[in-house]
């Protein structure tokens, strides 16, 4: 279960997800907007979990080949994320991330993507939508059903597992409209300042949890097929 929860927050590093929320935080009635877009990212998201994580227990090669995948899948996914941070540290994402900031630059009259549009008109309908159209499963998220699935859980428990995942991923959201319904008046100066330490602290944080994932897989999957 420590490996979901990680893969959660993980996902939740999401820079979709971040910058929506930094656009919709300069918008009228914030809170409105968010929680549209919280409704419309959890119905996506939670559907397409239960859709494929059913899918996979339903399926009778995965249950009768089960016990000789998973091992492999382990090494698989935990050599996914060790490459994962090692891009990271290596610094290519940052060379790749100031190649495109360049690009930008060089072309200053193109126009923000067409999801940022819809988000400033200031709907929650339009965020619904976009929420909706957005939230599609991620590697991480994709990674956590798979190791869910090979958990033997009961429907109850896999669909309580299942929302639970997408509450943790969605934090970002869910965090500032608690905030605004709490105190209102006081959550804009706390949003500024928790934008900061995420933006100082993120990249640490996926570096050594992709470190630490992959690192724990791989072990898992060999001690797997050496047992089995």
């Amino acid at each position: 279960m420590g490996e979901v929860v990680l893969l959660s927050l993980l996902s939740s590093l999401n820079p979709t997800l971040l910058a929506a929320t930094t656009v919709m935080l300069l918008l009228e009635r914030p809170e409105k907007m968010m929680l549209g877009y919280l409704i419309g990212a959890l119905m996506t998201s939670i559907t397409l979990g239960l859709v494929i994580v059913f899918s996979l227990s339903g399926s009778g090669t995965v249950s009768t080949t089960k016990k000789t995948l998973s091992p492999a899948v382990d090494i698989a996914l935990g050599g996914l994320a060790l490459v994962i941070a090692w891009v990271l540290h290596s610094g290519r994402l940052d060379r790749y991330r100031e190649h495109r900031r360049e690009r930008k630059a060089a072309k200053p009259n193109d126009r923000p993507p067409r999801w940022q549009r819809q988000l400033s008109k200031g709907s929650a309908r339009a965020t619904f939508v976009v929420g909706a159209l957005l939230t599609l499963p991620g590697a991480s998220y994709l990674a956590a059903l798979a190791i869910i699935d090979r958990k033997d859980y009961s429907t109850p428990v896999i669909v309580v597992v299942v929302v639970a995942f997408n509450l943790v991923m969605l934090w970002m959201l869910e965090v500032p409209i608690l905030a605004y319904a709490i105190a209102p008046a006081k959550t804009p100066q706390a949003i500024d300042r928790a934008k900061g330490w995420v933006s100082r602290h993120a990249y640490t944080f996926a570096l050594r949890g992709s470190a630490t994932i992959g690192a724990l897989l791989v072990i898992k999957g060999t001690v797997g097929l050496i047992v089995g």
